[in-house]
């Protein structure tokens, strides 16, 4: 028994550390000036074959050393999606995109919201 909840309790903390889920809520609650945009996601789709994809996969499937991302990103806000992009995690491996301007880290986003 005691064994099982030291599992639980660290499967809980393990949670908490995804990326995501690190974004402070002032930044998570951060809306996506781009949202919907058909031209902003046809920009973020080749921001994302350039900068994503050779460890996210082409179709965000994920590969040997990242997570797939569809279809998570549908439920992410996308403040939470913009913080990981800006600050990168060192934890699970995730390098900073801050050297992309703004806008652009908004239109990758606006693309992840498409994946499916």
């Amino acid at each position: 028994m005691k064994r099982s909840f030291l599992l639980f309790a660290s499967l809980l903390a393990a949670a908490d550390r995804r990326p995501l889920n690190q974004a402070p809520p002032k930044d998570a609650s951060r809306a996506n000036p781009y949202e919907q945009q058909a031209e902003a996601q046809r920009a973020g789709r080749k921001l994302y074959l350039r900068e994503c994809s050779s460890c996210h996969g082409h179709s965000g499937e994920g590969g040997r050393h990242a997570p797939a991302l569809a279809p998570s990103m549908d439920h992410a806000h996308p403040g939470a999606i913009f913080w990981v992009l800006r600050n990168g995690s060192l934890w699970r491996g995730m390098p900073s995109f801050s050297h992309l301007p703004e806008a652009q880290r908004w239109q990758i986003i606006a693309y992840l919201k498409t994946m499916r």
